[in-house]
C-alpha cells in the first residue's frame, strides 16, 4: 500500500501551513517552491482541500492560502480523506458482500482490524503533534 503523490503533497502543504502563525496567508507559489510540489498539481490539491473545508483561499494582492482550523484540530485522516476518499486496505473492508470469499474468509477480519488501527492512528495524529515531532504510539 502506498499513498498517492497527491495525498503526500497535500499532507506536506497542510504541515507547511500549520507551521505558520494563525491566520497567516501564503501564496500557493511559495508553498509549491518550498515543498518541491509542481505548481499546477498544487492548484488541484488546494481546490480539494478548500472544498473539504480544511483551508481558506483568497485571490488578489493580499490573497493566499491559510488553515481553516487550528493545527490541533486538523488530522492526517482529514487530509487523506479530502484527497483520496475513505481509507481502506482491501475492497472487502468497505463492501463485505461484494467479495466472493465473504462467507468463509479468514483474511477479512485481519484487513478490517488493520484498517481500523490505521484509521484510528491517522485520526489521532494532529498537525500540532507532527509539528512538535511527537509520535502517536501504536495501539499494538
Amino acid at each position: 500500500m502506498e499513498i498517492t503523490h497527491q495525498a503526500d503533497y497535500a499532507l506536506r502543504a497542510i504541515l507547511y501551513l500549520a507551521r505558520l502563525q494563525p491566520g497567516q496567508r501564503v501564496p500557493t507559489s511559495q508553498i509549491a517552491a518550498d515543498n518541491h510540489i509542481p505548481p499546477s498539481f498544487l492548484t488541484k490539491i488546494v481546490s480539494q482541500l478548500s472544498i473539504a473545508g480544511l483551508i481558506h483561499t483568497s485571490r488578489g494582492a493580499h490573497g493566499g492560502v491559510w488553515l481553516a482550523r487550528s493545527p490541533e484540530e486538523l488530522t492526517m485522516l482529514d487530509v487523506l480523506e479530502a484527497i483520496d476518499g475513505v481509507v481502506i486496505l482491501n475492497h472487502c473492508v468497505e463492501d463485505p458482500q461484494g467479495c466472493q470469499f465473504s462467507n468463509d474468509c479468514t483474511l477479512h477480519l485481519f484487513w478490517e482490524n488493520t484498517c481500523g488501527e490505521l484509521v484510528s492512528r491517522l485520526r489521532k495524529t494532529s498537525f500540532a503533534t507532527l509539528i512538535k515531532g511527537k509520535e502517536v504510539p501504536a495501539t499494538v
